[in-house]
């Protein structure tokens, strides 16, 4: 089985790989038919979880490699993933700032939007929108397998990026749920906005991988713009919202935090 995965072709692997991500958020929307509310320390406890799984997998999976690839290629390291890594966190704040969305962990029954249903789908755009760098990132990742020297370590790379981005989509996929169903929707409507919002992930995984696997130079600028991308969405969404609703001394988040990126960090040391 292994042997066979290692020898797809780095879109088919970024497929697959994007495919599972998705399959997470769907099953955290999941779970909406199981409960109408959730707690709120436990869903601090999931996004923080989250945010530290995408921290860890920033670095060992896509900054490391990237810094590696351009030294390899020649080019000076520092320059160039400073420049993929800014060019990732600009790209999402420009998004941000040009397409209209709900942030996550808005107060759904408030605001100046005209009705409920243009919160809900302001709401799902918005997880959509931060769903695109997860899918990138792990298209990218096996994107690299075609130019690695060591293509079994770099498929590696690529299972713990994408094991870790469907760690962090479940409660993802739940935040998104849960709360609708609480505004009113029925369990079915719900869990159909929850999910869908990751389907956007295949698609920007397929794309990721043709690109760096066919433009060699671009790689650890791609590698770097994954992780920035990553990071803005942990900083300006998922820790933010962990921390909402927390009494002051209330570190529950921040445990979450410490455990997802301790998690994700022996994966990937594991792995490579």
């Amino acid at each position: 089985m292994v042997d066979f995965f290692v020898g797809l072709a780095p879109w088919q692997q970024a497929l697959i790989g994007t495919l599972f991500t998705y399959g997470m958020t769907a099953l955290g929307a999941g779970l909406v038919f199981f409960f109408k509310t959730i707690n709120q320390n436990v869903l601090n406890l999931m996004l923080g979880f989250a945010s530290g799984v995408m921290i860890a997998a920033s670095f060992w999976s896509l900054l490391d490699p990237a810094i590696a690839q351009a030294e390899e290629n020649g080019d000076i390291a520092w320059l160039v993933v400073a420049v993929g890594f800014a060019a990732g966190g600009l790209f999402l704040y420009l998004a941000d700032k040009l397409i209209p969305h709900l942030p996550i962990g808005q107060d759904r029954d408030k605001g100046d939007f005209p009705s409920y249903l243009r919160r809900t789908i302001l709401l799902v755009f918005s997880i959509t929108l931060h769903n695109i760098p997860e899918g990138l990132a792990v298209g990218v990742a096996f994107g690299a397998v075609s130019q690695a020297s060591h293509p079994a370590v770099a498929v590696a790379a690529g299972i713990s990026v994408a094991l870790g981005i469907g760690i962090q989509n479940f409660p993802e996929g739940a935040a998104v749920s849960i709360p609708l169903r609480q505004g009113g929707l029925s369990r079915a409507r719900a869990f159909a906005y929850g999910q869908a919002s990751g389907i956007v992930e295949p698609i920007a995984g397929v794309v990721g991988a043709l690109l760096v696997s066919r433009m060699t130079a671009i790689l650890p600028y791609a590698l770097a713009f994954a992780a920035g991308a990553m990071i803005y969405v942990v900083v300006e969404e998922l820790i933010p919202e962990a921390q909402q609703s927390v009494e002051r001394k209330n570190h529950t988040a921040v445990f979450g935090v410490m455990v997802g990126f301790v998690i994700m960090m022996i994966l990937d040391v594991a792995l490579s």
